[in-house]
């Protein structure tokens, strides 16, 4: 074979060495993340502009796209890297003029002369990966089905105006929500409003929802596991948003059942608060009670206040300080009673603060876990899994120039 042929030879040689090294390489991160890689997203390379961009995303486009360009330039640099130090090294050779080079070209070369192209194969392998790295491939929301347990709750929150009376607070200072404001009485909705924020808080794994009533009943959310939007959605419950006349238990009780007909959850329950006696509505509380036994919705009621009368404030003076006035709001506690027997639950009853925390923490003892399916989504980056091939790579390469190749001078 000519000159000329080996040397083509011998460039198609490395050409192909470079693809096979390279797509060995790959082997372990496709084996490592298979089903990642075909939905990666390379988050350093510029995505499409919607039809209106701010100006934010437009200078960030622009930076992402010269990144791109640099990118680019880099993969296109691989071959002429690669001919640089193979084919194109033979150029700087120090060369020895002799009168005849044939005995030369006919003796035996040794075992390395075929590795003299190693180094740089090995280094365009390593830039090929080294870019692909830089160009931060990240895995697309990969859903991860896991199995949690927990319950649907839907906690069913009276608005009627006997939650304006005022609520007697602990007064031993045991509890965290002890009154700080001795000018402050606060009134049974502000209490059940922070009881029912707690509750919320300490659960982990149970959808919640959240009813309110007075004349009518309404959705405040259905069950969910977005616990901060509940918090903040009950935080913001005021007396007066609803019609406040009139108190309708059956109707709040059979919006609650209708949240939870397409619950896949073995457990389901609902839980109650009122202070007042059910005297409006289109559900009867004994009918709504009967819908939630057939649904398999146990009915978990507090009843806040014992009959007693109970201060409300009807205003200021003349310096600014709170009036209050005595008034009586009935309730039934055989009507609680037997909603919440029928249903399987249970009935409390919370005169204070601290009682009505007792109650919460007990309706949870009697709640029974159930299993279901949640889908959490995550984010990957998967430049690892080509950076690390790329550093082999290069480690590689200055083994073979140290103990195999090594040139003089």
């Amino acid at each position: 074979m000519t000159p000329v042929g080996e040397r083509r030879m011998r460039g198609v040689l490395v050409a192909l060495t470079t693809i096979a090294v390279t797509a060995l390489a790959l082997v372990g991160p496709v084996l490592a993340r298979g089903e990642a890689w075909r939905s990666a997203m390379w988050t350093a390379w510029p995505s499409p502009l919607g039809p209106h961009p701010s100006t934010a995303d437009a200078v960030s486009w622009l930076l992402r796209a010269g990144w791109g360009v640099v990118l680019a330039s880099a993969l296109l640099a691989v071959p002429y890297l690669v001919w640089r130090m193979t084919l194109g090294a033979d150029a700087r050779v120090p060369r020895l003029g002799l009168p005849t080079v044939a005995p030369l070209l006919l003796g035996p070369r040794g075992w390395r002369t075929p590795l003299r192209d190693a180094p740089g194969v090995l280094r365009g392998a390593a830039l090929v990966l080294a870019v692909l790295a830089l160009g931060r491939p990240q895995s697309v929301l990969r859903g991860e089905n896991e199995e949690e347990k927990g319950i649907d709750i839907v906690l069913v929150l009276d608005l009627s105006g006997s939650m304006a009376a005022i609520m007697n607070t602990a007064s031993d200072g045991s509890s965290p929500h002890a009154v700080r404001d001795p000018g402050h009485r606060p009134t049974r909705i502000d209490v059940a409003k922070e009881v029912l924020i707690d509750f919320v808080r300490r659960r982990k794994t149970d959808r919640i929802g959240v009813v309110v009533f007075a004349k009518q009943a309404f959705v405040l959310s259905p069950p969910t596991l977005d616990y901060g939007l509940i918090a903040s959605l009950v935080s913001r419950i005021e007396l007066g948003v609803i019609d406040s006349s009139k108190t309708a238990i059956g109707d709040a009780l059979g919006t609650a059942v209708a949240r939870m007909r397409r619950s896949d959850a073995r457990s389901k329950a609902v839980v109650l608060l009122t202070d007042g006696d059910s005297n409006e509505g289109v559900i009867s509380p004994e009918y709504s009670a009967h819908l939630a036994q057939k649904e398999g919705v146990r009915v978990y009621t507090i009843q806040i206040g014992n009959g007693d009368d109970v201060d409300v404030l009807v205003g200021t003076d003349l310096f600014g300080q709170p009036m209050y006035s005595r008034k009586h709001f009935p309730v039934n506690p055989a009507l609680l009673q037997s909603m919440a027997h029928e249903t399987g639950g249970e009935s409390f009853i919370a005169t204070d603060r601290s009682g009505l925390e007792q109650s919460m923490h007990s309706i949870l003892d009697h709640l029974e876990k159930t299993k279901f399916e949640s889908q959490a989504a995550s984010m990957e980056d998967l430049f690892p899994f080509l950076l690390v091939p790329a550093v082999v790579l290069m480690a590689l390469e200055a083994l073979v120039r140290l103990a195999l190749v090594r040139r003089f001078p």
